[in-house]
């Protein structure tokens, strides 16, 4: 699955059979469910799930619990418009 076929997956009303937990916490987010997303970015302990988990925290506007899990994920604090950033984690988890 690509980013475009990722996209169209947000008019449904679950997420796509088979996603990685960091894949669906994304997409809850895109649908506007932040304790949906948080819950399942919790429950990883590495490097993607610490990236989506500073992406949560920027959505939430708690900065500073970004900057925290963004340390956790070896990466800069991003500063780009959100929808910029989850298009680029997205991206990212879909390719591996």
């Amino acid at each position: 699955m690509d980013l475009t076929q990722f996209k169209e997956t947000l008019s449904e009303n679950e997420p796509p059979e088979g996603l990685s937990r960091t894949l669906e916490a994304l997409w809850r987010a895109a649908k506007g469910d932040w304790d949906g997303a948080h819950g399942l970015a919790q429950q990883g302990s590495g490097a993607d799930s610490a990236w989506v988990h500073a992406y949560l925290h920027r959505v939430e506007g708690d900065l500073g619990n970004a900057a925290y899990w963004y340390r956790r994920a070896a990466r800069e604090v991003c500063r780009d418009a959100l929808g910029d950033e989850w298009d680029a984690i997205a991206a990212a988890l879909l390719e591996k």
